[in-house]
C-alpha cells in the first residue's frame, strides 16, 4: 500500500488547548473541518477482527477522527490505495467523494467520529468495489 493520500484526502493536526485538568480538541467549520458540517455520527464498539465501511460517496466530503482508541483507514480512489491509522484524538482526516474507503484494525474502545457535508443519502454510497472502479475510471 501507498503512504500517498489520494486525492481528496488529508491528514490534519488538530491544535489541542488544555491545562493541568486536561486537553480539549474543537472541530470548527471552515478552519478545522474544511467545509460546513450538516451531519455526525460515530462509529463504536465495532468487534473484534470486523471490518466496516467498503463503500464510496458520490459526492459527500467527511472528516473522520478517532476521539477514543485507534483504527486503520484504507483509502482508495482507483489508482492510489493507501492506509492511514488514526490513534489519536489530534490527528483528523479528511475523506473527498469518490474515494472508496474502509475501517479496520479496531482497538477495544475505539470511537470514530465522523463530520459530513450533507445528510444521509443512499443513492450516494457506491456499495460495490467493482461499480466504484467503473465509476471512477470512466
Amino acid at each position: 500500500m501507498s503512504h500517498v493520500l489520494p486525492p481528496g484526502c488529508a491528514l490534519v493536526d488538530l491544535p489541542v488547548k488544555g491545562d493541568a485538568r486536561g486537553s480539549l480538541i474543537a472541530l470548527e467549520q471552515g478552519r478545522d473541518v474544511p467545509f460546513a458540517i450538516a451531519r455526525a455520527y460515530y462509529v463504536y464498539a465495532t468487534l473484534p477482527g470486523v471490518d466496516r465501511g467498503f463503500h464510496a460517496h458520490r459526492n459527500l466530503r467527511q472528516f473522520a477522527v478517532a476521539v477514543s482508541g485507534a483504527c486503520t483507514m484504507v483509502l482508495d480512489d482507483g489508482r492510489v490505495r493507501s492506509e492511514v491509522r488514526l490513534d489519536r484524538p489530534e490527528l483528523g482526516l479528511t475523506i473527498g467523494p469518490m474515494v472508496w474507503h474502509e475501517m479496520r484494525a479496531f482497538t477495544p474502545g475505539c470511537v470514530l467520529l465522523v463530520l459530513a457535508d450533507a445528510l444521509y443519502d443512499e443513492a450516494d454510497y457506491i456499495r460495490d468495489y467493482q461499480r466504484f472502479l467503473e465509476a471512477v475510471r470512466g
